[in-house]
């Protein structure tokens, strides 16, 4: 029974050796703990909203390949420590740019993930394949934020046999034009955190923050048949602000573990992977009739384009 850790963190814009220290600092805190798997989130080492206001120049500046110091440096801890260690960074390749995720393995493997819906930032571009690789604890998929929303890619990664997702995120707080949907939590609820903690808590555990996770995510797991590892940034991202909720969920929809702290968190637990064979997402899965879902691929003619998503206001 494996056992992870997800984090939350409030990372420092364009400033990736205090991110890479504060990663070093929180995976081994984990490891202490006892996880095998440690779970940081998307574009933690180097921040996230604030990239949209920079130039395109700027942005290569700031990007590394996949072999760069900072993957290698992480996955050099994760050599270290006998662990997994997922981080989100900016990848530069042949003059492209990723929103990627790298998964570093103990015995010196990386997995990278590219954001298959990445509105960043025009010089961004969105990646073209899913990501389901062999680890030592379970087959294990990523899933890059917006990524998790769209339900076919979640249903993709658990057809290519990821019992295991990877979720991290960068959300909570934005304007949604849904009057139903999230909506911004005041930068002054955040700053003054330490003298009204109470203010902060209902924030982030309210529907701009875990009520709002709490109408989806959950099912991601459950009709998938999959554990659900979520992580997410906590703080000050530019001008707006992340809820954290950093959570572990399992393939029936059940909260295993997750903080309600509206600070940087660990969260660990278990995983019992004897759930997933028995799990409803699973029979779900097996009493599919693909004949019938030709209509998955066929364009409506409404599609929003990758960008249109955030910068029209239309998540949650």
């Amino acid at each position: 029974m494996p056992r992870v850790a997800v984090v939350q963190f409030e990372a420092v814009p364009d400033a990736p050796d205090a991110n890479l220290s504060t990663v070093r600092r929180l995976a081994r805190e984990a490891v202490d703990n006892g996880a095998e798997l440690v779970v940081f989130p998307e574009l933690c080492l180097l921040g996230y909203w604030h990239l949209r206001r920079h130039t395109a120049v700027r942005l290569h500046e700031l990007a590394e390949p996949r072999t760069g110091p900072l993957v290698s440096a992480v996955s050099a801890l994760a050599a270290e420590l006998g662990a997994g260690v997922g981080v989100g960074f900016l990848e530069s390749d042949a003059g492209r740019l990723f929103n990627a995720y790298a998964v570093c393995l103990p015995d010196g493997s990386v997995h990278v993930h590219r954001k298959l819906h990445a509105f960043e930032h025009e010089a961004i571009s969105s990646g073209d394949s899913y990501t389901v690789f062999e680890t030592p604890w379970a087959t294990v998929g990523v899933l890059i934020c917006w990524d998790n929303n769209l339900v076919e890619n979640v249903r993709a990664t658990a057809l290519l046999g990821a019992t295991v997702l990877i979720a991290p995120h960068q959300t909570g707080g934005t304007n949604s034009v849904s009057p139903y949907g999230m909506k911004p939590v005041p930068l002054a609820v955040w700053e003054h955190r330490t003298e009204d903690p109470a203010a902060v808590e209902a924030a982030f555990n309210g529907p701009s923050g875990r009520g709002w996770l709490m109408r989806w995510l959950p099912a991601r797991a459950h009709d998938n048949g999959m554990f659900v590892l979520f992580s997410n940034g906590v703080g000050r991202d530019d001008d707006e602000v992340r809820t954290g909720n950093a959570m572990i969920i399992d393939p029936y929809g059940r909260i295993v573990a997750e903080t309600p702290v509206a600070d940087e968190a660990v969260v660990v637990a278990d995983l019992d992977l004897e759930l997933v064979p028995t799990s409803t997402g699973r029979r779900w899965l097996r009493g599919r009739r693909p004949e019938l879902y030709g209509v998955l691929t066929e364009p409506r003619g409404d599609e929003l384009g990758i960008r249109e998503v955030r910068f029209g206001r239309t998540e949650g």
